[in-house]
């Protein structure tokens, strides 16, 4: 079934172009990923097809017979409105059962009058009608793994991160046919996103999303559309597929364009020598040149983003913490932590959102006070320092200036000495953009804008606390080609796995109450460890079960199958690898980009989720006969 249909659309940004003549379609079961750099139109192109913004030309249709929810960057929310009356805010009978349902719940807990029970009573009763405790129980899932605890919190009370997570959630809960994501893996912890991961990747939800996250695009989507000057380009796979097919399309117009530059030539030598009078076929041959012309100056060279710092020179003691404490109140950050920092250290933090990541990295710099210990810092260091919050900028003042307050001239790594408008031009701001107010800046322009301030400093101690948020793909390469060449010290704070594992030599676990372990090893290492102690406790647990179970059982009541349940037994591990193996099949299958069709994409993606399922059951029943056959 055909969800949208995305033709021929126009929006201009005042007389500029974001996007012309673009069009696209995305088909039931879909999970389409849209690529495009900063301040070409993506969150725009979103709105847009949500119904939040106009378009200046062209048509986008959308199947009546369907619901559309989409997440924004910011989302918006009722003044006074509760985190519970936002989450379940729908026009769903199902839904409104288990709001009433958990309202309900909340006041019986400290109200025990008849008329809160004869409320209770009403609610549960209203649940038991819709057959609304399946919704409930998912309604729960979905909270607890974005960590929202307080459903009676104001909205308003929440941090901006916390916005984000609670609108995730409600779209997640409502189901839509169609869920448009712009940057949903920011503001969630890395156990948030691979939950969220797993959840899409089963679901049988069509999805259209913005992200920068690379893994989270290889694991998710199915077809990649990306935007390039004015041109949409689609390739049917996932992200690595894209990659690759994006090199020979880009390698191919190469040659294309070389071939048309060496015919140019040639007929502009006979251009210069054609005589004054005009034929049909001089006519004829003129228009053909200026074709060729126009397919020569195709092959413009892709501008990105020039990172280059005057590093300052780096001694040879850097930072060194000893026996170092950190508190507030009785919630501990650091709880004697001793680490020597080594010259181009490449470290990654890592732990849960508030257990204190960016308190240390303020505390690191000196702009956050320390209980006890001792932080030395070497002479010689020069800290440029990402914040997640980034500059408050001036809307009122223009791109140029920012970067004339910080110099007006200034010496590169190798030498030249460069003025604001040329480090801007480096940055890939245009001069048009360069004499631009603030305000005009999409969110990944600001990002950008903001990380060319920091490198001004010429630092040697680059401190990033999610630096990958709002950077599109190709200032995020670069930027990771910059800093595997540095050479000074580099710590990162980020949810992005796939710049972390790029990066970092080893991380620092926060693991909460104060506790930092060193992991020798990337991220993906760590996650690996992570999931083999989970098996060994798992394994460990059902092993002291048996024991107990046999401890307390005399020998005449162990059970045995019985027949029917032996031969199940062995039906279902034939079942079980059967769809093992063709989930690995169609897996695949998305993964190599050898299915194009979108319909039989959708029927790949809806089958994965009926396998999934299938296995999961097969597997639970499995296991409890396994128990009972070896118990």
């Amino acid at each position: 079934m055909n969800l949208l249909s995305v033709d021929n659309a126009t929006k201009y940004w005042g007389e500029k172009p974001l996007y012309e003549n673009i069009s696209f379609g995305i088909q039931q079961g879909q999970k389409v990923a849209l690529v495009a750099k900063n301040g070409t139109g993506k969150s725009t192109l979103l709105n847009s097809i949500a119904g939040k913004e106009s378009l200046d030309g062209g048509t986008i249709a959308i199947n009546k017979e369907i619901k559309i929810g989409l997440l924004e960057q910011e989302p918006t929310f009722e003044e006074g409105q509760s985190v519970l009356d936002y989450v379940l805010s729908s026009d769903s009978e199902i839904l409104r059962a288990v709001r009433n349902y958990e309202e309900a719940v909340a006041l019986s807990s400290t109200d025990y009058s008849d008329a809160v029970l004869k409320q209770l009573d009403l609610a549960t009763a209203k649940m038991e009608e819709f057959k609304a405790w399946d919704a409930e129980a998912r309604v729960k899932q979905i909270l607890t793994a974005f960590k929202i605890n307080d459903l009676s919190a104001s909205m308003e009370s929440l941090s901006g991160g916390q916005h984000k997570r609670v609108a995730l959630s409600k779209i997640l809960i409502e189901e839509p046919n169609l869920v448009i994501l712009d940057e949903p893996t920011n503001h969630l912890d890395l156990d948030m996103i691979e939950w969220l991961e797993e959840y899409l990747t089963r679901s049988k939800l069509s999805l259209l999303l913005v992200t920068h996250d690379r893994y989270f695009l290889d694991r998710v989507c199915n077809e990649i559309i990306e935007l390039v000057d004015g041109t949409i380009y689609t390739h049917k796979g996932n992200y690595s597929y894209y990659i690759e097919k994006k090199a020979e399309r880009e390698a191919n117009h190469a040659v294309t364009v070389e071939k048309a530059k060496n015919l140019m030539r040639k007929e502009l030598d006979w251009v210069r020598r054609m005589p004054k009078a005009r034929g049909t076929k001089q006519k004829f041959r003129m228009d053909a040149f200026h074709d060729l012309k126009k397919k020569a100056k195709s092959g413009k060279k892709e501008e990105k983003v020039q990172i280059q710092v005057n590093m300052s020179r780096l001694g040879k003691k850097i930072l060194e913490f000893e026996n170092v404490y950190k508190s507030f109140g009785d919630k501990k950050i650091v709880d004697d932590f001793s680490y020597v920092f080594k010259r181009k250290e490449r470290v990654g933090i890592v732990g849960n959102n508030g257990v204190g990541k960016s308190t240390f990295l303020n505390m690191l710099t000196g702009t956050e006070s320390i209980d006890a210990g001792i932080i030395t810092k070497g002479e010689t260091i020069v800290y440029g320092y990402y914040t997640q919050k980034g500059l408050s900028f001036d809307e009122d003042i223009k791109v140029i200036d920012v970067v004339r307050d910080i110099t007006e001239n200034h010496t590169m790594g190798d030498g030249t000495s460069l003025t604001p408008l040329q480090l801007l031009n480096r940055f890939l701001f245009t001069p048009e953009k360069q004499h631009s107010f603030i305000s005009t800046l999409s969110g990944g322009e600001r990002k950008r804008l903001y990380l060319c301030t920091v490198l001004l400093q010429n630092p040697n101690f680059l401190i990033l606390d999610e630096p990958t948020n709002d950077l599109d793909l190709d200032t995020l390469s670069v930027l990771e080609d910059f800093l595997e060449e540095f050479q000074g010290c580099v710590i990162v704070v980020t949810h992005d796995r796939y710049f972390m594992d790029k990066l970092v030599d080893h991380l620092f676990v926060f693991e909460g109450d104060g506790i930092i372990k060193d992991f020798n090893g990337k991220y993906s290492e760590y996650r690996a460890y992570l999931d083999e102690l989970e098996r060994q406790k798992k394994q460990a647990l059902k092993e002291e079960k048996k024991a107990t179970e046999k401890k307390v059982q005399p020998k005449t009541a162990s059970k045995k199958l019985s027949y029917k349940e032996q031969k199940e037994y062995e039906t279902l591990e034939k079942e079980i690898e059967v769809l093992e193996t063709e989930k690995e099949e169609l897996e695949g299958k998305l993964s190599d980009g050898s299915v194009s069709d979108a319909d039989e994409i959708r029927e790949i993606s809806e089958r994965l989720g009926v396998i999934m399922d299938d296995a999961d059951e097969k597997m639970m029943r499995w296991m409890e006969l396994d128990e009972i056959a070896n118990g």
